[in-house]
């Protein structure tokens, strides 16, 4: 692909953003601005666009986000690394086989009001041209199943999201809330390469085991990331205070008709529909 993006570039957000999103700070329909922006991004394979949204939309989503805390799913399994089945071949204490911890919860994309900013953002089309242009990719669609698309996720006090590859490529966040500590998002990059089947089960084990010091992404709420998860290893440490950690996850994916695995949507939401 050349630098002028997708075929997407053309169109322009829909005026039901243009209180969410500050397009002064970030003009996403700007060609120079989403070159600048790929460059950063293919560069080190994350990417932090500071002020995206506005205070009215962090605001108006922390507010209709808070009232359904109570009717998140916190996870109190566990899961392996590459979010699958275990292999009954292999050793409990097999790279595959240990067990992190996930247990922050979340509501599921059927259960974010029709009305929530979130929605506005998730289904513009300016918004998705703009990533598709970072992603270099032609179109990016929805997950095909009724959870997954949109997510809003609560850590409070000693909540946690355990190592994980991600099943996608990539994944578009925005942090709603910061907790009074911990809540920090650390990562590894390059630990495996999914297209060709190698899981890197040495350098898996070595970062669980604390034998490899990750990175990590600072950033404040109302800020875009985007991170490149399904090679590199990462987590959310444990939150620390009275202050819920809230995040809102946007995730498409590049190829149509791809949804969590069942054993994945299990872990997650508790349901798998």
């Amino acid at each position: 692909m050349n630098g002028k993006g997708s075929d997407a570039d053309s169109r322009t957000s829909d005026s039901k953003v243009n209180p969410w999103i500050d397009l002064e700070l970030h003009p996403i329909s700007d060609g120079d601005y989403r070159l600048e922006q790929r460059k950063q991004f293919d560069a080190v394979g994350a990417l932090i666009l500071s002020g995206f949204f506005t205070k009215e939309f962090v605001d108006t989503v922390v507010c209709q986000s808070a009232s359904r805390e109570t009717d998140a799913f916190y996870a109190d399994s566990t899961h392996n690394v590459y979010l699958t089945d275990t292999n009954s071949e292999m050793s409990d204490d097999h790279p595959f086989n240990r067990q992190v911890v996930s247990s922050k919860g979340l509501i599921a994309d059927d259960q974010i009001p029709i009305d929530s900013p979130l929605r506005d953002v998730y289904g513009d089309l300016g918004f998705k041209a703009f990533l598709c242009s970072l992603l270099q990719v032609k179109n990016i669609y929805p997950y095909d199943d009724l959870l997954s698309s949109i997510n809003v996720h609560f850590a409070p006090n000693g909540r946690e999201l355990g190592w994980h590859f991600d099943n996608s490529s990539f994944a578009v966040t925005t942090l709603l809330q910061a907790p009074q500590q911990g809540g920090e998002f650390q990562y590894v990059s390059d630990v495996r390469d999914a297209d060709s089947g190698e899981m890197a089960f040495e350098r898996v084990a070595a970062i669980l085991n604390q034998g490899e010091q990750p990175s990590q992404l600072s950033f404040e709420a109302g800020d875009l990331v985007l991170f490149r998860g399904r090679n590199a290893l990462h987590r959310v440490t444990p939150t620390r205070g009275a202050v819920t950690r809230i995040l809102a996850v946007f995730a498409y994916n590049d190829q149509p008709g791809i949804g969590l695995s069942t054993s994945a949507l299990q872990t997650f939401y508790g349901r798998t529909s």
